[in-house]
């Protein structure tokens, strides 16, 4: 089980990641409303400091597909994540272009949600409750979805082990290692040792 470290921001965020090895290193792009809102160019200088056997995953919301293409064709990450309304044309556009791994996010709310995840043509799709809310969604629709899968919402050292039985590929945490919504490296070093004794 692969685990994502996301809303990374800060240099003392990178060092905390290289220092513990997630799988995945998240940063999010042009979102104001997030606390962890970074720049592309905050990004490329962090992408900079980043251990090159950490992927630099870009969060973005409804940008241009150009804006997005650009990210991954000037290195400022590797892997696109989208999470906002983009469609199979974006994301079939966006892998055509750019050759590079493109995610997705679906809220999971009911089946219908999950159908949508399991037919979309991203190379992963990650399922969660609502794009930063920190909370978890019900797990137990996602028992079936017959494909690899991102788990995102909520997560954290209290509930990592029923998170667990879902069989995600990755998990994705964000809010769950932070104390005064700012990244804690003894966190980040917990639940990562935690994910991987699994």
């Amino acid at each position: 089980m692969k685990v994502k470290i996301c809303g990374l921001s800060r240099p003392a965020d990178i060092e905390a990641v290289n220092q513990y090895q997630p799988d995945y290193a998240g940063f999010i792009i042009n979102f104001p409303k997030s606390h962890r809102n970074c720049t592309p160019e905050q990004v490329q200088v962090l992408h900079a400091q980043l251990s090159d056997s950490i992927p630099a995953v870009g969060v973005t919301v409804n940008q241009p597909l150009e804006t997005v293409a650009a990210l991954l064709e000037q290195g400022v990450i590797d892997i696109a994540q989208l999470h906002g309304q983009e469609d199979e044309s974006y994301i079939d556009e966006l892998k055509w272009r750019t050759g590079k791994p493109v995610w997705k996010a679906f809220r999971i709310r009911s089946a219908d949600d999950l159908d949508a995840a399991r037919a979309s043509s991203a190379d992963m799709i990650l399922l969660d409750n609502g794009y930063g809310t920190g909370e978890t969604f019900d797990w137990t629709l996602v028992r079936d979805i017959g494909r690899p899968f991102i788990l995102a919402g909520g997560l954290c050292e209290d509930n990592i082990d029923d998170a667990a039985k879902m069989q995600p590929d990755t998990m994705d945490i964000s809010s769950g290692v932070e104390t005064n919504r700012v990244k804690d490296p003894e966190k980040i070093r917990t639940l990562i040792e935690r994910i991987r004794s699994i």
